[in-house]
């Protein structure tokens, strides 16, 4: 990726695996493009079903070698970590409850690990996975995408600039459609994984899009969460998971304030399809962004009129430039603010290359980022099965 003012040097690609993502698989899919786009990684092995001949065909698909194909992960872990020109990285691109079993495997080998989020389907399995990873010489990198986007990072360079003041309130929405009816029951395999306890945990909406819009609104805020208070409901009969929830949020004191936090997540909303945005308002002023228009972001200094300031136009500064590609005015979206995160990771494995510490300016979501999700996932239940009851985090 061209950095405006700066000259990178070619590295030689990052090795990658896949564990998940075969054939009609949408998020595999999106890593792939996401891996591909800045020309960082090249995948070179995968395990990327449970089922041998999918796993074989999907391989045959990708162009990889047969002999790096595998249909079991933790073979795959053991036999890649002794080549010697095995993978360096991973990218796990599984439902939420195979992420602890496939990360544990590449970790304790070395093996930098990319995983989609959540972090794992239960509480206990993000602990255990912390603590692996703390504990690793490897790299964890959570790929919430979305704090990708150039000006989610002008958002957040914003506010701790102090352009709005000491903060007051964050908004967070993410609403979606799509489980409106109950698809899980026709065979739809995103939904019924989605809304299976054993395979997505105890969130549903919670976990599925909750935990994006909740990361959103912590990364841009730079706010850690206190206490909330929750209200989730499984709208469409018979769902054993939430589809819908209400959340209330106490952030906690910084610089001798408290800011609240509300947000609202809903796969049962017609006429939304990927609505996430977030609001932010201070003492001095306030910041909107939402995704339909991820080029563009709103600011209204107090008393003043809404200035809109655009991806690499005026008024955007250096940490949205960074992350940007291509000049003001031709849009940017989904698939490169995900490829950002895998850029920044690809900049973090080559300085461990090197033996480097990796550049402040690189960022991205960390293992830590995965269990807070995981605790505000587990409090929301907590909260709404006492019928909404303030739950400390």
């Amino acid at each position: 990726m061209a950095i405006e003012g700066t000259t990178e040097v070619r590295e030689k690609r990052i090795r990658l695996g896949m564990v998940g993502g075969g054939s009609g698989a949408f998020i595999g899919a999106v890593h792939r493009m996401a891996a591909r786009l800045d020309d960082h990684f090249e995948l070179v092995a995968g395990a990327l079903s449970s089922t041998p001949e999918k796993a074989k065909a999907s391989g045959a698909e990708l162009g990889l070698d047969p002999t790096r194909s595998y249909s079991d992960f933790k073979e795959m872990a053991i036999r890649e970590a002794k080549l010697k020109n095995g993978i360096e990285a991973v990218a796990i691109v599984t439902p939420n409850h195979v992420h602890y079993e496939a990360a544990k495997e590449f970790l304790k080998r070395g093996i930098h690990v990319i995983c989609d989020k959540p972090l794992t389907s239960t509480l206990s399995d993000a602990k255990k996975l912390k603590k692996l990873a703390d504990e690793s010489d490897a790299l964890f990198v959570l790929t919430h995408n979305y704090i990708g986007y150039p000006m989610v990072r002008q958002a957040r360079e914003m506010v701790a600039n102090g352009d709005i003041g000491a903060v007051r309130l964050v908004q967070m929405e993410y609403p979606q459609d799509w489980l409106t009816e109950n698809i899980e029951q026709s065979g739809q395999k995103q939904a019924a994984w989605r809304t299976d306890p054993s395979k997505s945990g105890a969130g549903g909406s919670t976990g599925d899009i909750g935990t994006h819009a909740y990361n959103l609104g912590a990364f841009v805020s730079g706010l850690e969460l206190e206490e909330l208070a929750a209200d989730l409901d499984s709208f469409v009969k018979g769902r054993a998971l939430d589809d819908n929830a209400h959340v209330m949020m106490r952030f906690k004191e910084k610089n001798g304030e408290r800011a609240k936090g509300l947000l609202w997540c809903s796969q049962v909303a017609p006429g939304h399809e990927n609505g996430l945005m977030v609001r932010v308002y201070g003492t001095k002023g306030g910041l909107e962004w939402t995704q339909k228009d991820p080029n563009y972001l709103w600011y209204t200094p107090f008393g003043e009129p809404k200035r809109l300031i655009t991806r690499a136009g005026a008024g955007s500064g250096p940490s949205a430039a960074r992350v940007s590609r291509i000049p003001s005015g031709h849009p940017e979206g989904y698939l490169e603010g995900f490829a950002n995160i895998y850029t920044e990771a690809a900049r973090a494995i080559y300085a461990r290359r090197k033996g480097d510490a990796v550049d402040p300016a690189v960022i991205y979501p960390t293992i830590d980022d995965g269990m807070k999700g995981m605790v505000f996932v587990d409090a929301c239940v907590q909260s709404s099965k006492r019928n909404g009851a303030w739950v400390k985090v």
